[in-house]
């Protein structure tokens, strides 16, 4: 049976027939595809369209694919699948450092790109199906949370740090815990940071439940998360 709400892959690769063979393949597998070239062309794309993930390639025109995940992950929990020609290991960390969920090197086959995005997918599925229930929903895709059935729109900083202290409720995590865990970016962070992005997250969360404090911090030791009753 078709699937009537497909996922939207964004295909950014400069190479047009490798680019479209890949969406032609997505396509064929009941994916819906777009594929761009130029790196300056991501950003007005995904300010009309929504994506589920992205497939990017490295090495871009105008603008390159780090700079491109960089940039995505500072505002969204978008899947990046990161495609590259380079092969030294650098190259490979750094893009996960920054936020990429996998890469594939070239030479690849079409088939393994789509078993890859049906991987990571399927991950993140699997994370929101986990994530949900009783009070507290998580949704990767839109870095939101559900409290008592309210949205609360959250950055990708506050996403990434509430769902930190979220996937281990009562473990209480140090400030430098955080900080190694949540900036990647090559920010300078300091406790001040933390604190400061801990008491946006918990206005919004009380704004949207004021019964729940679902976040504790703990005198000389740091935050965690506390289930609601």
């Amino acid at each position: 049976m078709p699937d009537n709400n497909p996922s939207q892959i964004l295909i950014v690769e400069d190479e047009p027939q490798l680019g479209s063979l890949i969406q032609d393949y997505l396509i064929a597998e009941g994916y819906k595809a777009s594929h761009v070239e130029n790196g300056l062309e991501v950003d007005p794309w995904l300010a009309s369209h929504s994506a589920d993930l992205i497939l990017l390639d490295l090495m871009l025109p105008g603008k390159s694919g780090l700079d491109i995940c960089r940039d995505v992950r500072m505002q969204s929990a978008i899947p990046i699948i990161m495609v590259t020609a380079k092969v030294e290991e650098i190259d490979r960390l750094l893009g996960l450092e920054l936020g990429a969920d996998d890469y594939i090197c070239k030479p690849f086959s079409p088939r393994e790109v789509v078993a890859r995005v049906k991987a990571v997918l399927r991950r993140y599925s699997q994370e929101s199906i986990e994530q949900s229930g009783g009070k507290v929903e998580l949704d990767q895709f839109s870095n939101c949370v559900k409290l008592e059935g309210k949205r609360v729109e959250l950055t990708s900083i506050e996403f990434s740090l509430f769902k930190l202290l979220f996937q281990e409720p009562g473990r209480i995590f140090s400030r430098q815990f955080i900080m190694d865990n949540i900036y990647n970016d090559y920010r300078v962070v300091s406790d001040r940071t933390v604190d400061s992005h801990i008491k946006k997250l918990r206005k919004k969360l009380q704004d949207a439940a004021p019964d729940y404090e679902v976040i504790r911090s703990v005198y000389g030791a740091g935050y965690k998360y506390d289930p609601p009753e």
